[in-house]
């Protein structure tokens, strides 16, 4: 089976796409005070759990997206979390910082839905 520079743009495409999770959720296991502190800030209930749930998602489901492992699924749940996290923190119609943020997030969902559209390509786990 040779690969066909598709498939390099594709896995390059999931490296790009879940890079911002995974940096991010272990930025966030580094300082969990600040995290959770920062979780009760925005009024979420029980900021504990929506920490260890954000852990598991950002760095978990971000390396099996990026390995391209149950990768209609993983998109599927990345894209989910960007619209719950773009409403949970960042949707203030009066703030355009924060609106670029929530549309940034808007638009990563687009691109999950595509994932799970047309799926990871041939350079991934669900392929071998």
């Amino acid at each position: 089976m040779k690969s066909t520079l598709l498939d390099w743009v594709g896995l390059a495409g999931r490296v790009l796409m879940s890079a911002i999770f995974i940096y991010r959720g272990v930025h966030k296991a580094l300082g969990p005070a600040a995290t959770v502190g920062s979780f009760a800030k925005l009024g979420l209930p029980m900021p504990g759990a929506v920490y260890a749930l954000t852990l598991a998602i950002e760095i978990g489901v971000g390396i099996l997206f990026l390995v391209g492992y149950k990768t209609r699924l993983t998109a599927l749940i990345l894209g989910a979390w960007c619209i719950i996290t773009a409403m949970a923190a960042h949707y203030h119609p009066n703030d355009p910082a924060q609106m670029v943020h929530f549309m940034k997030n808007v638009c990563m969902a687009g691109g999950f839905l595509q994932i799970v559209a047309f799926g990871a390509g041939r350079l991934s786990a669900d392929r071998r």
